[in-house]
């Protein structure tokens, strides 16, 4: 009895981490990346997930074997569309498709961009290279979360990383 009543006080804790959306244009190479990178780096403080402006429908072999190489889960993985719900559930929106985020987006309060080249019909190398800047901006943006510097809200994007190399 004091494990289900246990089970179902966990179960009515309210969320404390930051809802991070991670937006590609087909959510086939770098939005999955983001999305477990951040699931296994950063689990404590981001609660990720990931969609694309016209998604692919499929993870990217080479995602997965890049995601595979460095030690991260790609398992539950899919290429899915962006919808209503899932923006607005998300305290931040991260924009890695290089559109404009007031077009993407529309209302881009909450949406950040980050300058991440498509890996999409690449070589392994530069999967690889493109991995190693998404893991940065993630540690980048799960550093600021942890120390307080970054405030995790719905009603905008008040500062921390925009993505781009200083």
């Amino acid at each position: 009895m004091g494990a289900e009543r246990l089970a179902n006080a966990a179960a009515m804790k309210p969320e404390t981490r930051t809802k991070v959306l991670f937006v590609c244009l087909g959510n086939a190479c770098r939005s999955p990346m983001a999305e477990a990178i951040a699931s296994r780096l950063a689990g404590d403080v981001i609660a990720a997930a990931s969609a694309g402006l016209t998604p692919l429908g499929r993870v990217e072999p080479l995602t997965a074997e890049t995601l595979a190489r460095n030690g991260y889960p790609s398992a539950g993985l899919e290429s899915k569309g962006i919808n209503l719900k899932a923006i607005k559930a998300a305290d931040i929106i991260v924009n890695m498709s290089g559109r404009p985020k007031e077009i993407a987006f529309g209302n881009s309060s909450k949406v950040e961009d980050w300058q991440v080249e498509d890996p999409y019909g690449a070589d392994p190398e530069n999967y690889q290279r493109i991995f190693e800047r998404i893991e940065r901006l993630v540690a980048d943006l799960a550093g600021e979360l942890r120390k307080g510097t970054r405030t995790r809200t719905k009603s905008g994007n008040d500062g921390g990383t925009d993505g781009t190399d200083s």
